[in-house]
């Protein structure tokens, strides 16, 4: 950038004043200061220009001049440079602070500094966040967001897909996070409310997610969770005996009924311990089934949540599912299920809990109940 180190120096020499006609136009090599790196702020190297002309108006004056006035030569000099110099570096902290990220949508957003003040309309964005040591800058969540305990103290704004908009524009928020899915984003946006939308789905996604966030929140050892999480997910393997693996697994997310298939991050987990998933990844990640799809694929192992077990062996069919047969179903708490759902920091533990499962209800493990 010749252009601009000739105009920093144009402007040095200006504020520094002008080198009177005859006198010599620069320092002698000797009076000169090594070079700043091409990296340096520019306000240092306006600064370091205005120096350098300061030094050929002295080095010329005291040649030729009274040192009396060669001296308040000098000092105006300085004065002059440092005024100028003072001026400009106070646009400095806005430009030098902005920050940028790009979120799933491939919305670039700009804020002046990290956020401060987030609300989270999903459970496992809100986990990330407190993951990444920023959990006091949450001043709202959605009413599914229970972990950490500290976030049930929070005002709740409804669901993702029902958030209550006025209350959280009361909030005053610096960032809304979200999943791309929601359709509250753009009412969000119409009314100035800054939206990072992403949405996790596979282990990729839950790595891309907390670096995202990570660069949000200016956290500069995102990618160490997750190496301790991909880590954690490893070790729940390892730890499943040979004789546990091979079963074929069904996973419902939730009733319809909706299925954790082969490229969903659940999904990506069993396949890790060595399960056979019946929901192949054509399907997407979480699709929803027929019944009778399930009931000729014949699981060896159902996982399942509480909240929607109740019924199983009342729907039509599924009496002949070995699974129901031979009583090989993980049923979870609330606790629990909420771990194995969320694509976030707890991921390890999920892989915890189903491993665990597939020990014991594995039909190769012989274990009954």
């Amino acid at each position: 950038m010749a252009w601009f180190d000739k105009l920093l120096c144009r402007i040095g020499r200006q504020a520094a004043g002008a080198v009177p006609k005859g006198f010599a136009a620069c320092p002698p090599p000797a009076a000169q200061a090594p070079p700043l790196p091409p990296q340096s702020p520019w306000a240092l190297r306006l600064l370091m220009r205005g120096m350098e002309g300061r030094a050929a108006v002295r080095f010329a004056q005291v040649k030729e001049e009274p040192a009396q006035q060669a001296g308040d030569t000098e000092q105006n000099a300085l004065l002059s440079c440092l005024m100028v110099v003072l001026a400009l570096v106070c646009m400095v902290p806005k430009a030098a602070h902005a920050l940028q990220v790009t979120d799933d949508r491939g919305v670039t957003i700009t804020l002046p500094a990290a956020p401060q003040r987030i609300v989270s309309l999903l459970p496992s964005l809100a986990e990330t966040v407190c993951e990444l040591g920023h959990c006091q800058r949450i001043v709202g969540v959605d009413r599914y967001s229970t972990y950490p305990v500290s976030l049930q103290k929070l005002p709740q704004v409804g669901g993702g897909l029902d958030p209550n908009i006025e209350m959280i524009v009361a909030l005053k928020p610096d960032v809304v996070l979200m999943a791309k899915s929601s359709r509250a984003g753009e009412r969000l946006e119409s009314l100035g409310i800054k939206v990072f939308a992403l949405e996790p789905k596979t282990h990729a996604d839950v790595q891309r997610v907390l670096l995202k966030l990570g660069q949000l929140l200016e956290v500069q050892d995102a990618q160490r969770i997750w190496r301790a999480i991909d880590a954690g997910v490893s070790a729940a393997a390892q730890s499943l005996p040979a004789k546990a693996r091979g079963a074929k697994v069904y996973f419902e997310v939730n009733e319809g009924p909706y299925a954790a298939g082969e490229s969903s991050f659940i999904g990506e987990t069993l396949t890790r311990l060595g399960a056979k998933n019946i929901v192949p990844s054509k399907l997407g990640p979480f699709p929803k089934l027929n019944p009778e799809f399930i009931v000729r694929a014949n699981p060896d192992v159902i996982l399942i949540g509480q909240r929607s077990a109740g019924a199983l062996t009342a729907r039509p069919g599924w009496q002949s599912i070995r699974a129901l047969r031979e009583n090989r179903v993980c049923i979870f708490p609330t606790e629990e299920a909420n771990v194995l759902v969320r694509p976030g920091p707890r991921m390890a533990e999920a892989a915890r809990i189903m491993a665990k499962c597939l020990e014991t209800k594995s039909p190769v493990n012989g274990a009954k109940s």
